[in-house]
């Protein structure tokens, strides 16, 4: 599959006053997005969090084959070493287990990506993510969630926003997806794509399409029997994976031994391991959406940092 040359972001004082509107257009399509989908779940029953810069424990990205990360910020503070947030998953665990059955947090996600992906269009060093859990749930629960929120959004959006999504050529393009979506399993894939997969279904799809069972980190349910992975993301056309969520795994022998089979460092997680092994981590399910890739889709942009108003684009560090 050849990759296109995309041309990277340009911030914002070097752009022209045509490409000023068009930077206008899709912060607006932004604003939308982030209404409807917090609407959406405040009117579902979600509390909203604030989000969390640093932390202790934070997302291991170990071993996801999917992650690229070059290097991880860790700092000291008051004489213990924190880490910038790569994302919530280990706070939305204890949250969800606790106090907050049913929880959502506008995120921010810093991830050092390794340069080689300035150019593909959909990775950026720092982003944020609309995340959630839910107590006592499945991933059939997920999926309904998501595909009501993302359905109501891209209904109003047409309804609402003609007249930017006319001015970024999408009026027509974008259509509201339909319902439920399609759900490949990542080992078909494999079977039909390679290794590659991931790149194939999102050249192949023309609306979002669900993949299960990717083998990830620990905190994603896993059945030790048949060996298959109770989790999932969303992938867009052109940009792939938008969202990356799991039914959780709760129960302490078995994160014990995949934080250990995984040479994950156990002492990040002592506090999920203590409530696992006390009955206090519920099971619970949820997922992260990539506001920048879902925005970048319904805008049209070449490449997501076009969706940031001060592009974060791997490989480069700007003024601002």
């Amino acid at each position: 599959m050849i990759q296109q040359e995309i041309e990277l972001p340009k911030p914002l004082d070097q752009l022209t006053a045509t490409e000023l509107e068009r930077k206008a257009c899709i912060g607006k399509v932004m604003t939308y997005t982030l209404k409807s989908l917090t609407d959406t779940f405040v009117n579902k029953g979600f509390q909203w969090l604030l989000p969390v810069a640093l932390s202790q424990s934070t997302d291991p990205l170990w071993p996801d084959p999917g992650a690229s990360i070059e290097k991880r910020i860790e700092v000291d503070i008051y004489g213990k070493p924190v880490r910038t947030t790569a994302s919530m998953i280990i706070h939305k665990l204890v949250a969800s287990s606790t106090a907050y059955p049913k929880l959502f947090i506008l995120s921010p996600n810093i991830r050092i990506e390794k340069a080689e992906r300035a150019k593909t269009g959909k990775h950026i060093y720092e982003f944020t993510q609309l995340d959630f859990e839910m107590c006592n749930a499945e991933s059939k629960d997920v999926f309904s969630l998501v595909e009501d929120a993302i359905c109501i959004l891209i209904k109003d959006l047409k309804r609402e926003m003609n007249s930017e999504l006319s001015q970024l050529c999408r009026c027509e393009s974008i259509q509201v997806p339909k319902v439920p979506f399609k759900i490949y399993d990542r080992a078909e894939l494999e079977a039909k794509y390679g290794l590659d997969w991931e790149a194939g279904i999102a050249e192949e799809t023309t609306e979002p399409v669900w993949i299960t069972n990717i083998p990830r980190e620990f905190y994603d349910f896993e059945d030790f029997k048949t060996g298959k992975w109770d989790n999932y993301d969303l992938f867009l056309p052109q940009f792939g994976e938008v969202l990356s969520g799991a039914k959780r795994e709760y129960e302490y022998t078995k994160i014990l031994s995949k934080i250990e089979r995984d040479q994950v460092k156990k002492d990040n997680y002592s506090l999920v391991l203590k409530m696992a092994k006390d009955g206090r981590l519920k099971p619970t399910a949820g997922a992260g959406i990539g506001m920048e890739r879902l925005v970048g889709w319904i805008s049209g942009v070449k490449h997501i940092a076009e969706c940031q108003p001060f592009p974060r684009v791997p490989g480069s560090v700007q003024e601002l």
